[in-house]
């Protein structure tokens, strides 16, 4: 096998097309993953992957395509980091697999020690490591109602937290995400969120009003007495990138304090360097009772953990917690080799770098394009939300349209948002300058495409 047919940083950093998007080796494997794979089971772009690295990500049909997804914020460290791909190597060839609650390993105790050190707060902390986000939010809330005894959670408008049932009746929005799927589960309560572009009164009023109104719910629907945990993303994913104004998390957290129940901090899509910071939450100084990661954690593997203050972390009874994969051998060495890299390469850093090159590019498109109603984000967790010129009124048809454009060129973008109208930006952390630049020069290509019809 020549040294082309890996991946990582080693590929040839450039867009090069060679067929249509997807091309026609990529139909024939979507019409194979059609026959035998769930229709519930959603595809943004039908290319078929060979290779990764760095900012590319290469298909079967020799296309090789910039990459503003990162797989949903997961290979921030660019896929097939040299030092997630040692590791891990290395974790194979001794064991796949005891299973830590059996049998444990050094990895998983080392995985656990770096969370304590990285995540907010110098107070002692502890982990328990899951496979993915939904469950380190689940096993959170099992966490946050032993230590308190009270059972009422309260979420966000426009939130996004999981797919399991729990997690589903956390989440805000109906479609694709819960539709048919209730009953969920009871005792979860929905405040509003602190959302700058869509504030009634204005940005300007909306942290104090925001978490006024959010603070008032609580006490008057549920009773601060009975809730055990409040649960928010620092910025919301799926909802649409919504940054809250600084002052609101501030807000919450000191309510949660002086109420005696627990912060969560749903740092799944945010944490790991992704918005400048090691956590969203450091940008205020917020520390959280505890923390759920995911995502960025492991270098593409999967391995999700709640991390938190040590004496709400022990409230859980022995066998309370785990599961038969939780904290994989491979899946933490990977975590290892990732958080290696990020402190390396200073990857928070590099995280404001993107933010400073794509931020003024997109606001001076917002400019030239009425359609661009809001630019926001930190770091490289950048979106934009289109809306019909001279109004606020969602336009998900031309956001479709822009992602299909940018598709059909060779760029990973995503939508998201509880109105569909969102693009959002998660370029791998690594990825060089030329390439960041390319992607804004198509984006804005794909603008002047559409609105001049």
């Amino acid at each position: 096998m020549s040294a082309l047919a890996h991946g990582g940083p080693s590929l040839p950093q450039e867009r090069r097309l060679v067929t249509e998007i997807p091309g026609p080796l990529s139909r024939e494997l979507f019409e194979r993953r059609n026959a035998v794979v769930a229709n519930g089971v959603s595809t943004t772009l039908p290319v078929f992957v060979t290779q990764a690295g760095g900012g590319v990500v290469l298909d079967v049909d020799g296309n090789s395509l910039i990459d503003f997804g990162s797989g949903i914020a997961v290979t921030s460290v660019g896929n097939s980091a040299e030092a997630v791909v040692n590791r891990a190597g290395e974790q194979l060839r001794r064991f796949t697999h005891t299973c830590f609650m059996v049998t444990p390993y050094e990895s998983y105790v080392a995985v656990c020690e770096q969370l304590a050190e990285l995540t907010p707060g110098e107070h002692p902390k502890k982990s328990a490591l899951f496979n993915s986000g939904a469950e380190a939010v689940e096993n959170a809330v099992k966490i946050a109602r032993a230590h308190t005894k009270r059972q009422a959670v309260v979420v966000f408008d426009h939130g996004y937290h999981g797919r399991t049932n729990l997690t589903m009746a956390l989440t805000a929005k109906n479609m694709p995400y819960k539709n048919g799927f209730g009953p969920f589960a009871p005792e979860v309560y929905r405040v509003p969120m602190a959302y700058p572009f869509r504030w009634p009164t204005g940005p300007e009023n909306c942290a104090e009003e925001a978490a006024a109104q959010a603070i008032s719910q609580i006490e008057k629907q549920v009773g601060a007495d009975n809730v055990a945990a409040v649960i928010i993303e620092p910025i919301q994913g799926e909802g649409g990138f919504i940054e809250p104004p600084l002052g609101f998390l501030p807000r919450i957290a000191e309510f949660c304090r002086a109420n005696g129940i627990v912060f969560i901090a749903d740092e799944i899509q945010t944490g790991f360097c992704r918005t400048g910071d090691w956590f969203a939450v450091d940008h205020e100084g917020v520390v959280p009772d505890l923390v759920t990661t995911a995502k960025g954690l492991a270098g593409g593997l999967p391995l999700a953990a709640v991390t938190g203050r040590a004496e709400i972390m022990d409230a859980a009874h022995a066998g309370g917690l785990g599961g038969t994969y939780g904290g994989n051998p491979v899946a933490c060495a990977g975590a290892l080799g990732a958080l290696e890299t990020m402190r390396g390469l200073d990857l928070p850093a590099a995280a404001r770098r993107i933010g400073e090159i794509m931020l003024p590019r997109l606001n001076k498109l917002a400019a030239r394009f009425p359609q661009i109603g809001d630019v926001r984000g930190r770091g490289a967790m950048i979106a934009v939300e289109l809306v019909k010129p001279g109004t606020k009124d969602p336009d998900a048809a031309l956001t479709a349209q822009i992602a299909k454009v940018c598709h059909a060129q060779g760029l990973i973008v995503l939508t998201c948002g509880t109105y569909g109208n969102v693009l959002r930006f998660l370029p791998p952390l690594v990825i060089g300058e030329d390439l960041l630049t390319e992607g804004l020069d198509l984006i804005e290509a794909a603008f002047e495409q559409l609105t001049a019809q």
